[in-house]
């Protein structure tokens, strides 16, 4: 990206000022990056835990495969999922706050005796499976957001900061050749008068 600037005491000043912001900013934005990295990696070690605890859990039933042929899938529902959102290092993230389940009646006499152990456990297993899907999306976002925030800040050390001091330094030497030019074309002007004032002076006596 190049900084576009004149050779002028105005363009100057807006530059330095562009500088001083971004100088000011890229600590917090640098903060920001380290936070979302930290959460990055902590959301990522949940989400391996609770599909490693899904696993587990579907993995310790395999013996009961046979009797899951007598289940009815249709006695368990979700019936409604509570969300809310919070912030994390200024990301807006979902939540997680609650998992209502519909369990249908169904006859205690006439059904096996292992069906509300079973109920049980598939409340269990679709609440971790949706609190994995929940980590899963909140990563998206954190990920997306800390993809963000290392490009601001590979913009303003890499790109921005290096590209005003450099058109800080340009402006300020041609600003000073000027004034040197200047400097040196009056004290030609001034001896050029001085000597016709001599000559002058001369003629006259």
């Amino acid at each position: 990206m190049a900084i576009k600037f004149q050779y002028n005491k105005t363009s100057l000043h807006q530059q330095e000022k562009q500088l001083k912001m971004r100088v000011r900013t890229l600590p917090t934005i640098k903060s920001k990056e380290s936070a979302l990295r930290l959460e990055v990696k902590k959301t990522k070690d949940e989400v391996v835990k609770l599909e490693q605890k899904l696993e587990d859990g579907i993995s310790s039933y395999q013996h009961m495969v046979g009797l899951w042929n007598e289940f009815n899938p249709e006695l368990i529902s979700v019936k409604d999922v509570k969300l809310s959102t919070k912030k994390i290092a200024g990301v807006i993230v979902p939540v997680l706050d609650k998992i209502d389940f519909e369990v249908k009646p169904f006859s205690l006499f006439n059904s096996p005796s292992w069906f509300s152990e079973g109920l049980e456990l598939l409340k269990v297993l679709a609440t971790t499976g949706i609190e994995a899907e929940f980590l899963g999306l909140k990563l998206e976002f954190l990920e997306y957001a800390r993809k963000k925030t290392t490009q601001k800040v590979n913009l303003f050390e890499k790109v921005q900061i290096p590209g005003y001091k450099d058109a800080i330094r340009k402006i300020k030497r041609y600003l000073e050749d000027e004034e040197s030019l200047s400097k040196s074309s009056q004290k030609i002007m001034r001896a050029n008068i001085e000597e016709r004032e001599r000559k002058e002076k001369e003629a006259l006596l």
